[in-house]
């Protein structure tokens, strides 16, 4: 897993800093040499004048072009100040390269208007540019992390260039746990003590096996779907992972502190037969009602749930087809967003606006820190990133995994509805499909209860596993 390349000048022939391939003279040296002053001034002055919490940035579609060596000394200068610039940090440091337009962004279920700057006064202050990167930056961003302790008998102490797809994962279900414990509106406090509860949300994302959710224990639990230190998996592999993980923290608490129950039940959606390619993938209801009822040891009708469904939405590009789709499910407010990016480079895409994918990037290196749960008072700030970067949507890998969390029953029935919907738009080819149950034969539960017309909801000795595997005929709605 490489990662997301630096930025660099534009690939312009009619701009006179622009540099070709051809040898420079010593006067087009020099002329160089002032353009690339220039420049760097430019980049400078507007990170000076840019707020830092408005700091954007944008995925590169075609590569940098290549500077041509040179002898002169005052050339090689200017050379070393223009890559020092055109890094990635002093890009985030120094301030945007994109903005966002004035078009409506979908984040999470919520919608934000940001309009032009000349009506933004008369705007609702809750919808606008600020209250977008508010909700942004209070995001949680995990990224690579080195010195941390070895991951179980390997020798890797960082997880640079191959974690990118686990630190994805563990922004989805951050959210997700925030969202559960805290709320879809929580903010970051811009000032200590901070919430116990985010304090400790923060924690099981540590990077060492006594946290709950740590890179060590993921790879732990995905051994037998391909994941090991020092490899990349996929978001099939990553879902599923997830699943195993969390059941054995449910089975076996003491493994890991107090603190490393997952408070929800998970519900990896497969297709008609498990794996990556194993066709659309159906939301059984029934399914979902019974792993609540097993979550909750069979004494509540329903629990929060957390659904991951893993897709592949193409060969080696996304279908056309499938985009506004996706573009869609950001406007359900149970979304938690998607693990995707382009290949080989695991973004979390936490929002859309136009036909451009937000994100939250985990290829960036720092050091492991230790979130102590008690310490409300901790150094927070390298789990927050004010930086927007974006991708355009038909570049994503076409294969990816959308997240959606359901609060209870009712908000389930909500996101089932949305679903079905969604269903009807898709011309033929839905990104997944909903249904209430298997065929008669294979029912053992009252469809009446779990629908929601009469009782609690409570279901007897369904196989979750054969359904999750697809096995059986389905009912669609």
């Amino acid at each position: 897993m490489t990662s997301l390349p630096d930025k660099g000048a534009p690939s312009n022939s009619s701009d006179p800093c622009y540099e070709g391939n051809a040898a420079p003279s010593s006067s087009s040296s020099e002329q160089k040499e002032v353009c690339s002053l220039k420049q760097s001034k430019s980049s400078i002055l507007s990170g000076v004048f840019t707020s830092p919490f408005a700091i954007f940035e944008s995925q590169q579609d075609s590569s940098t072009s290549k500077s041509p060596k040179s002898s002169s000394g005052s050339y090689g200068w200017s050379r070393v100040l223009r890559r020092i610039v055109c890094t990635g940090s002093m890009w985030r440091f120094l301030g945007s390269s994109k903005v966002l337009t004035s078009s409506d962004v979908w984040f999470l279920g919520k919608c934000y208007k940001l309009l032009s700057e000349e009506s933004s006064s008369d705007s609702d202050s809750d919808s606008g540019h600020a209250a977008f990167l508010e909700d942004f930056s209070s995001r949680i961003w995990i990224t690579y992390r080195k010195g941390f302790n070895a991951i179980s008998d390997s020798k890797y102490t960082s997880d640079v260039n191959w974690g990118c797809m686990v630190r994805s994962s563990q922004m989805l279900v951050a959210q997700a746990l925030i969202f559960h414990h805290l709320g879809r509106s929580w903010r970051k406090p811009s000032q200590k003590p901070y919430n116990p509860e985010y304090i400790r949300i923060l924690h099981m994302f540590g990077d060492s096996e006594a946290c709950a959710f740590s890179i060590h224990n993921l790879l732990q639990a995905g051994k037998s779907y391909g994941l090991a230190a020092g490899s990349w998996v996929g978001p099939y592999a990553m879902c599923r992972a997830w699943q195993t993980l969390v059941r054995t923290n449910k089975e076996q608490p003491e493994v890991v502190d107090g603190n490393g129950s997952f408070p929800m039940a998970l519900y990896v959606v497969s297709g008609d037969e498990d794996g990556e390619r194993g066709g659309a993938p159906v939301v059984c209801i029934d399914v979902a009602a019974q792993l609540c009822c097993d979550f909750n040891k069979g004494q509540s009708a329903w629990s929060p749930i957390v659904l991951l469904v893993p897709l592949v939405l193409g060969l080696d590009k996304i279908n056309p087809r499938y985009i506004p789709l996706l573009k869609e499910t950001y406007t359900f407010p149970q979304s938690l967003g998607i693990l995707g990016g382009k290949p080989g480079t695991s973004t979390y895409i936490a929002g859309v606006q136009d036909d451009r994918a937000l994100y939250l990037d985990p290829h960036e290196v720092q050091m492991a820190v230790d979130i102590v749960a008690d310490n409300l008072d901790v150094d927070v700030s390298s789990y927050h990133c004010s930086t927007v970067r974006d991708l355009a949507l038909d570049l994503i890998d076409p294969s990816l995994a959308i997240g959606f969390y359901c609060r209870d029953k009712d908000d389930f029935h909500d996101f089932c509805s949305r679903a079905s919907e969604l269903v009807e738009k898709a011309n033929g080819a839905p990104l997944f499909t909903v249904v209430q149950s298997v065929q008669p034969s294979k029912q053992r539960y009252n469809q009446e209860d779990v629908s929601g017309s009469s009782g609690d909801g409570t279901v007897d000795n369904i196989n979750v596993e054969d359904l999750e595997t697809g096995e059986g005929e389905w009912q669609i709605l």
